[in-house]
């Protein structure tokens, strides 16, 4: 499914979207806090979008993806930056070494996973001791009245969208079930400390259309970049108490209305 809409992929998100995929990316990234010389996995990455705004930092970037159809999408486009490279990859079995990323991220594409819980605690494996996670994915809003607004955009109104854009509609009918049947944010947030996470947080964008989660995997901070909340201003948590949640919002994301679309560096479709 991810192979076959993976040419017209990007425009598809940024569409169905509205253009939020471009703040969530960028919140994303500023989460990420990529810095020159670091090894970041980004998980799900689809064509790399996501990959790229990473990859500007001077960090070595590492996109993977389960689809090959996107992983060879994503070379075509972006071969030419030299600090990104492309790997095929199961979430579920990583074909990296323990310890090996300063901070792993995964955007849209967790949620698509089989064993979401099992991708955690590989994600896990494979980061360093005070190496960072970012999890941006689809969740649940808290308000009542934009819950049915935002209900009404995905029921009726991203299918039509999908099938004037898309030659493979029902890949988008997929997204809409999937996100109905994700857990909201403090499930997720619990899911992520059962792995092994520490300091898990996390807070709403664009009205909690989308959680950004993140989180410190335990043991000593090489180079002071392991606090997953130093960006935007969220507070972090420790691994034994309960997450908070101020209901904050990346600047200009929380404005942004309701989209239902994906982030261009991930497997939403």
């Amino acid at each position: 499914m991810f192979d076959q809409v993976a040419a017209r992929y990007d425009v598809t998100n940024a569409v169905l979207s509205l253009g939020n995929d471009r703040l969530w990316r960028a919140a994303t990234t500023r989460a990420v806090a990529p810095r020159p010389g670091e090894r970041i996995l980004d998980l799900a990455a689809g064509t790399g979008a996501s990959s790229v705004s990473l990859a500007r930092s001077g960090a070595q970037v590492v996109a993977a993806d389960f689809s090959p159809g996107m992983i060879a999408d994503g070379r075509r486009r972006h071969g030419d930056v030299r600090n990104l490279t492309f790997v095929e990859a199961d979430a579920t079995d990583l074909p990296f070494a323990d310890g090996e990323f300063d901070a792993v991220t995964m955007s849209f594409g967790l949620r698509n996973v089989d064993r979401p819980k099992t991708a955690l605690a590989e994600l896990l494996r494979v980061t360093r001791p005070g190496g960072r996670l970012v999890i941006c994915e689809f969740s649940h809003p808290r308000s009542a009245a934009f819950r049915r607004l935002y209900g009404f955009y995905n029921d009726r109104v991203l299918p039509r969208v999908a099938r004037a854009l898309s030659s493979h509609s029902e890949a988008y009918d997929y997204l809409n079930e999937s996100i109905k049947q994700w857990p909201d944010q403090r499930t997720l947030a619990e899911w992520i400390r059962e792995a092994g996470w520490a300091e898990v947080a996390y807070r709403d964008l664009t009205f909690g259309i989308v959680a950004l989660h993140r989180a410190v995997k335990p043991g000593d901070v090489r180079g002071g970049t392991g606090d997953a909340g130093a960006v935007g201003g969220a507070a972090t948590t420790s691994a034994a108490g309960a997450e908070r949640d101020a209901n904050a919002t990346d600047a200009g994301a929380s404005d942004a209305g309701g989209a239902a679309g994906g982030d261009g560096g991930a497997a939403t479709a």
